[in-house]
């Protein structure tokens, strides 16, 4: 924990309103603000870490809303970031605890072994490993995208991610179909390694940075390292990965851009955190829809409430995490929309689940699917058939 950092607080309450956990409960020490009463409490010894200060930073989803609305400026994203390794380090956690944390990371940074594991989702998943089979996806797609497809404009490469590329290959694919079509040289190299979002989100700070910095060096040599994976971006520019990009920025001014033709769609945007909140990316992805002619964009209310996912949160922390999820389910069901698309994976998995359990399914995408379908002249009906739900 950083004692400069905490000091920057001054206690004035702007993060409360846009702090997930404060709205949902009320609860002081379930604000940004109490947090960092509580890291202070901690750095000056008159504070225990007690099972009840940790589930305090438990219940935290890291969703950064309390970063921008800060006036004074605190860093509240190292300060939980920090913190949480501290925890994972001076703490025990149950048996159940340790044992769901360990699977998860035994499993989901590594493409094969999590390919196995969506073998058996429709398996009921035991005691604490319940999480995991509530929120598993009803869909797969790992197809890797060609590695190379030549343009002559800046080379750049795409981060296939690990949950990404396995259950979201698609959205790889059509990240470099779109890329290489506005005149992007897209390389989707098959040695890259997962970047450790997951882990520093967890507490495993240290292995977190390690595997960034892996990243990067497998991703040496290009003009710029594609993300469309709002965590994976918000992690690896956060710890200083150089030339890190969220695919709708290269969208805003491209080397040439491809025609976009019609998509007659309603589609409900919702924002991701790390996209909106720690990497403050808004315009871009809303450009790019907007770019679609026939594409009517939808905003649903409470665009800087999390939806829960964030990270591993709706696995450790379910009955929060489908509270919120719930809740988002509901005002982008409110919109009317035809389709729901959001720039993170692990919101498209959280509020789908969230959307069947309402019993109204609606059709998912990244929003640079419904650019890749724009530009090869798919229609409506096609993209609405194909889609996952």
């Amino acid at each position: 924990m950083q004692p400069e950092l905490i000091a920057d607080c001054v206690h004035c309450g702007f993060c409360l309103p846009a702090c997930p956990t404060y709205n949902l409960w009320h609860e002081e020490m379930d604000s940004p603000r109490g947090r960092i009463h509580l890291m202070a409490g901690l750095v000056d010894g008159t504070i225990d870490l007690t099972d009840t200060v940790v589930e305090h930073f438990d219940r935290c989803l890291g969703c950064m809303a309390c970063v921008p609305a800060c006036p004074s400026g605190v860093q509240y994203d190292r300060l939980i970031e920090t913190t949480r390794a501290h925890i994972e380090q001076s703490t025990k956690r149950t048996l159940g605890e340790r044992l769901l944390r360990r699977l998860i990371f035994e499993v989901f940074p590594h493409r094969r072994r999590l390919r196995a594991a969506l073998a058996f989702r429709r398996l009921p998943a035991p005691g604490p490993f319940a999480p995991l089979g509530a929120v598993a996806p009803p869909w797969v797609s790992s197809a890797w995208p060609p590695v190379h497809l030549p343009g002559k404009g800046p080379r750049v490469a795409v981060v296939a991610g690990c949950v990404q590329s396995v259950v979201f290959g698609d959205v790889n694919a059509a990240t470099a179909r779109v890329l290489a079509a506005d005149g992007y040289d897209v390389h989707v190299p098959k040695a890259q390694s997962c970047c450790g979002a997951l882990h520093a989100h967890a507490g495993r700070l240290e292995e977190g940075l390690a595997r960034a910095h892996t990243l990067a060096e497998d991703l040496s040599g290009y003009d710029a390292i594609v993300t469309n994976a709002a965590g994976c971006g918000s992690h690896l520019k956060d710890h200083d990965i150089p030339n890190v990009v969220d695919v709708s920025e290269l969208l805003v001014d491209p080397p040439s851009r491809a025609e976009r033709q019609p998509l007659e769609l309603r589609v409900a945007f919702q924002d991701s955190c790390h996209l909106k909140h720690a990497q403050r990316i808004e315009s871009e992805p809303r450009a790019a829809l907007r770019a679609i002619p026939g594409l009517v964009l939808l905003e649903p209310a409470e665009q800087d409430l999390c939806c829960g996912s964030a990270g591993i949160y709706n696995l450790v922390q379910p009955d929060t995490a489908r509270e919120l999820g719930d809740r988002k389910a509901g005002v982008v069901l409110a919109t009317e929309p035809e389709a729901y698309a959001s720039g993170n994976p692990g919101c498209l998995v959280q509020v789908t689940a969230a959307l069947r359990r309402a019993g109204k399914p609606v059709a998912a995408f990244h929003p640079i699917e419904l650019v890749d379908a724009s530009i090869r002249g798919l229609d409506a009906q096609t993209v609405l058939a194909a889609a996952r739900r």
